[in-house]
């Protein structure tokens, strides 16, 4: 079995917040982006040529940002996380990680997103949805003759020997969702069997849940399971890369974004915050090719947005899977019982 050796977080824009001094900045917000990295830079350049603020910004996925978070929680340098599953913002409101701040904007956004935010007594709020499933590789798949598949039963199939990427959940919040998505789907002693074979198929656990559908499109790989709403902006890049929403159902995220407790940069936080749920902020996904369902009511959905109204979408348990023990509990089960056991 192949462990990617990709590093955990990308550098987007000014400086790592690694490097900031120990004191606060004038003029300065330091971010955490769980998003993808096109989304990352428009939000960055967007916000700084609003407001003047200059944004200091790293790329993480939802795994490793709380994780940051976590280790720097008795000396912060992050002001504010920005995406990402909410289950990782949820599990970090509940560590007491971040801030509870109740935005005057929210009175603009679904009532999905309204309702992440009362979970975490507003230490976070949900800043866009969208379903997990899988996506595939049209021409390789026909090129070694397999069959398409429609439903997760599908791949676990022999067929699929080492042609599935997931990335590892201990870094990954798509990769968590996609374990916690099989323990609502069939209860958990169902969902560890079915890992376990999953297992045989998967030829890489790389560190983000992007990675895997990126290797897909690029042909270095034939099945990735992924967040839909990534799959059409491969597609609008020329790649061959076609989305499935499993047949059996599956779960979806909402995507958060919190204050980091002990911020620096309190004020700026909060100007950030308040301006990434207006319309102009929430449409940069879609001019960046990113297409989840935007949490404000207002901001024009793109066309490429999966529709969740014709999606059989599982009843997700956000609260459950959003505490820090349960999570803790299912990775350290599947480090023990899947992740250990020898490649086939």
């Amino acid at each position: 079995m192949k462990i990617s050796t990709t590093p955990g977080a990308i550098l987007i824009g000014f400086v790592s917040t690694l490097a900031l001094p120990a004191n606060a900045q004038q003029g300065v917000v330091n971010i955490v982006c769980g998003v993808q990295v096109e989304w990352c830079n428009s939000v960055q350049g967007a916000f700084s040529r609003e407001t003047g603020i200059t944004v200091n910004m790293i790329k993480k996925s939802a795994g490793d940002a709380f994780e940051q978070l976590a280790a720097e929680s008795a000396n912060p340098k992050t002001d504010v996380w920005f995406g990402g599953t909410g289950d990782s913002h949820l599990q970090a409101a509940e560590k007491d990680l971040t801030l509870a701040y109740q935005s005057p904007n929210i009175h603009l956004l679904r009532d999905w997103a309204v309702s992440q935010a009362e979970k975490a007594n507003y230490r976070t709020v949900g800043i866009y949805a969208g379903p997990l499933g899988f996506a595939y590789n049209a021409e390789l798949l026909e090129r070694k003759k397999l069959p398409a598949p429609s439903c997760w039963s599908d791949l676990i199939k022999a067929e699929y020997r080492g042609e599935v990427q997931m990335a590892n959940p201990h870094s990954s919040g798509t990769a968590f969702m996609a374990v916690a998505t099989m323990v609502q789907l069939s209860g958990e002693d169902k969902a560890f069997k079915y890992l376990k074979a999953l297992h045989k198929n998967i030829n890489q656990y790389p560190r983000e849940g992007s990675s895997a559908l990126k290797n897909t499109s690029q042909g270095q790989n034939t099945i990735s399971i992924s967040f839909i709403h990534d799959v059409p902006g491969e597609v609008m890049a020329g790649f061959p890369i076609k989305a499935v929403m499993p047949c059996e159902g599956t779960g979806y995220e909402i995507g958060s974004m919190s204050i980091v407790k002990g911020a620096r940069n309190i004020v700026n936080a909060k100007k950030f915050y308040d301006w990434a749920l207006t319309v102009p902020a929430q449409e940069l996904a879609a001019q960046a090719k990113q297409f989840q369902l935007p949490a404000n009511m207002r901001a024009k959905v793109d066309l490429r947005v999966p529709d969740i109204n014709k999606i059989k979408l599982i009843k997700y348990d956000f609260e459950k899977y959003g505490s820090p023990s349960e999570r803790y509990r299912l990775l350290e089960k599947w480090e023990k019982e899947i992740y250990s056991q020898p490649a086939p």
